[in-house]
This record gives structure tokens, C-alpha cells and sequence, in this order.
């Protein structure tokens, strides 16, 4: 009887399980598709069973999901996301509010699963089988990774052979040459970085020589003292930090000793000519070395669309002006190119810059440019990019669809988008 009992329970439905983000993370887990037991008479578990096998038949990381209305609508998605812990296309259907689908950036294009859910929701009017077909059809092309249950039929042959495989030195080899290929672009990276930042202190250091400032002169006070002795540090802290630095994301941390050293020159200077002391501004976009910002000009990079940016007075004029500003450049191996789309090893280098001013700011500034398609918008935008390891956060390995993450994913590539009415979600099912 308790055998009996076991298989029941195994083979039984998990779509007609009570309700609970659990159960729908286990089902979606098995690769099937979660139906909550209060929405059955909505959409069947036949349709249920019938749109697991059109998934499993193209074999994508894509999960869907029929809830009730009192499903919690600001958070379902990045709640189920989380529990299930695998990169993918997720699409909740919720009561009478309609569908709305989000994807890890590994699995779509950012905002391809948005727009698709809008389409097809407008097209179906409120059909919950067919929306959640069509959207299946229209997602599974545009989705990178294998589903959960891929090469399942064959696993328990394989399964063994891959472990006696991994036991053997090749494996072994494997690893390491990996490894070594990553600690190698780090390297070649980071040396990029130095002669960048080299110049960066360099030009700082020319600032301190010609500010000319005597600490021990008869007009000068505590406060330019500790104004200049703070600049000294920052310096000195800078180059120590350049010469210990070991790997591309350990520049951030130069460049914010820069950033603090040229915003205290700038307070002497000030002090010293009896001028209004400066608001503690951005660096100058357009090349940090220029010092703190002194305004926001509206400006659009080549190609790019128009942004509010800082920028030193002297840019500001030029752009007033109808002239080019004067662009921080950098050696690549297409030729000098902005340091904002000189490649991922600039993340940290823009980042240590901006900091001290909001996570919010930097991306914003970026939008359209390499450095920008990479940074996410949370605080450690400048990090992000440069950690080593899994997720979402790696330099160099970005998961693809179908990778188990657990909870180690960005949420904010789950945020956006309204529910609206029989599908609508804000007009238009994500923003082009």
C-alpha cells in the first residue's frame, strides 16, 4: 500500500497540487507547466499537458505558469524566477489580469520577452490557450539554452560515462587550460588598463605641481592645509593601489582615489581664490581627467541618441559652440575609440569615476555604448561586469538559457512592465 501510494503521488499531476509558488517552482522545475488548482476551469490540464509537450519539443529553458488573481502581481515573476533558479523565458498568466513575460538576459534579447507577451496578448484577447501558445511558437526561436529535461531519455547511459570521463586527466586539462585562458585576458586586460591609468595619475600629479601651494606660507589656512595634504594622499594612494592591482576590477578603486584627489584640488583652488567652493560633482564625461563637472549639457555620442551628461566648463563651451568635445580616447585594436566603448576591462575604470554619485548614473550615461549594454543597473554597476564566477556577473563567462543560477541573478533584468487588462501590459507589452 505504501508503494502503491508513493507511485500515485509520483505520477500525480503537479498542476493539481494546492496553490503556492512552491509547487509552481517544483512543477517548473520537472519542465511541465504550472496550473494552479482554482484555474483549471479557465485552462485545462489537458491544455496543461499538451503545451509541456510543444516545450519539451523545442527544447528551451521556458516556463509558464497560470495563477489566480491574488498571486501577488508586482513580484511573481522575479518570486518564481528565484525559486525555480534557472536562466529561461518565464510568462505567468494571472486570474483576470492578463499575461506578462520577462527572460534572463542569458536565455533573450533584453525586452524580446516583453514584446512578444504584448503581441501575442493583444492578438488572442484574453485566450489564455491560445496566448500561451502563441507565445511558446513566437518565444522558442529567439530562446538560447536547452530545456530541463534535455537528453533525459539517454541519461542514465550517459550519466555514467560522463563520470568516468571526469575522473580522467583530459578533464583535468581541460579545466586548467580554461582557467589559464581566463587568467591570461585578465592580464592582457589589466595591462590595457595600466597605461590608461598611468596617464590618468600622471595628469593628476602634473595638477598638484602647478597648483604651486606652500602648506607653510603666511596665507595659508587649516583648511586649504588639509585640503592639499588630503589631494597628497589621494595621489600617493592611487599609485600604490595601480602598482598592487591584480586583476581589471581592482582599477575601480584607483580611479575613485583620482576622482576624491582632483575634487579636493579643485576646493584649494577655490579656497585660494576666494571663489564659492564647488558642489561635489561628477567627473567631466567627456574625459575624467578635465576634474569635477560644472553642468549638465544635453549631448549625443556618435550614432547614439541625445543624454544629459557632466561635463568641465570647457567642453560645455565647445558643445554650445555646435564643436566635438574633447573625448577621452583610448588604444584599441580598432584604432583609438572612446573609453566608453573600448571594451568590458573599462567597467571598472568609468566605474571607480562615478561611483560616489548614484548607481543609477553611470548606466544612464551610457545607454547605446558598449560599456552600457553590459552594466546592470543596481549599485555595483561597475563591478558587476568584472566578477569573477557564474551568474550574470562574469567578464568573461555570460550563462546562457538553461543554466541552474538558484537565486544568483540580477533582478533587475526581471523589473518593468505593468499588468493591464486582457493582456495589455502598459501599451504595449514592453518598451521599444
Amino acid at each position: 500500500m505504501a508503494a502503491l501510494l508513493g507511485l500515485l503521488l509520483l505520477f500525480a499531476p503537479v498542476a493539481s497540487a494546492a496553490g503556492g509558488l512552491s509547487d509552481a517552482a517544483a512543477t517548473l522545475k520537472k519542465g511541465q507547466v504550472y496550473v494552479a488548482p482554482t484555474m483549471l476551469d479557465r485552462f485545462s490540464q489537458a491544455q496543461a499537458d499538451a503545451l509541456t509537450k510543444k516545450i519539451e519539443k523545442a527544447d528551451k529553458p521556458i516556463f509558464i505558469a497560470v495563477v489566480p488573481d491574488n498571486a501577488n502581481k508586482d513580484t511573481i515573476l522575479t518570486d518564481l524566477r528565484t525559486l525555480v533558479g534557472i536562466d529561461g523565458v518565464y510568462g505567468v498568466w494571472r486570474g483576470t489580469g492578463g499575461f506578462l513575460a520577462h527572460a534572463d538576459r542569458g536565455a533573450m534579447g533584453v525586452g524580446a520577452a516583453e514584446r512578444i507577451s504584448g503581441a501575442v496578448s493583444r492578438a488572442d484577447k484574453g485566450d489564455i490557450n491560445a496566448t500561451l501558445n502563441d507565445f511558446v511558437d513566437q518565444a522558442a526561436p529567439q530562446t538560447k539554452g536547452t530545456g530541463v529535461n534535455h537528453s533525459t531519455s539517454i541519461a542514465w547511459v550517459v550519466i555514467p560515462v560522463v563520470l568516468l570521463a571526469l575522473a580522467g586527466a583530459g578533464v583535468f586539462f581541460l579545466f586548467r587550460r580554461a582557467k589559464k585562458r581566463k587568467e591570461e585576458q585578465a592580464r592582457a586586460e589589466l595591462e590595457q588598463l595600466r597605461r590608461v591609468v598611468d596617464e590618468d595619475i600622471t595628469a593628476f600629479g602634473v595638477e598638484l605641481e602647478r597648483l604651486d601651494f606652500n602648506p607653510r606660507a603666511a596665507d595659508a589656512d587649516d583648511a586649504q592645509r588639509t585640503e592639499y595634504s588630503h589631494a597628497l594622499d589621494s595621489y600617493e594612494k592611487a599609485k600604490r593601489l595601480m602598482d598592487e592591482a591584480k586583476k581589471p576590477e581592482d582599477v575601480k578603486q584607483v580611479t575613485e582615489a583620482i576622482e576624491d584627489g582632483r575634487f579636493q584640488l579643485a576646493t584649494l583652488a577655490a579656497r585660494r581664490e576666494k571663489r564659492p567652493l564647488p558642489e561635489r560633482r561628477p567627473p567631466c564625461f567627456m574625459d575624467p581627467r578635465h576634474g569635477p563637472s560644472v553642468k549638465d549639457v544635453d549631448w549625443a555620442p556618435a550614432g547614439g541618441s541625445a543624454r544629459s551628461v557632466p561635463v568641465c566648463q570647457a567642453d560645455a563651451d565647445r558643445v554650445a559652440a555646435g564643436l566635438d568635445p574633447a573625448v577621452r580616447t583610448v588604444d584599441t585594436e580598432y584604432g583609438p575609440q572612446p573609453y566608453w566603448n573600448a571594451g568590458p576591462a573599462y567597467a571598472p575604470y568609468a566605474g571607480g569615476y562615478y561611483s560616489g554619485f548614484g548607481g543609477g548614473l553611470l548606466p544612464g550615461l551610457l545607454v547605446g555604448t558598449v560599456l552600457g549594454s553590459m552594466m546592470s543597473s543596481g549599485p555595483a554597476y561597475a563591478a558587476a561586469p568584472m566578477m569573477e564566477g557564474g551568474g550574470h556577473h562574469g567578464y568573461q563567462d555570460q550563462h546562457e538559457g538553461g543554466d541552474f543560477t538558484g537565486a544568483d541573478f540580477n533582478a533587475a533584468d526581471f523589473s518593468g512592465g505593468d499588468w493591464g487588462g486582457g493582456g495589455d501590459f502598459g501599451g504595449g507589452g514592453g518598451d521599444w
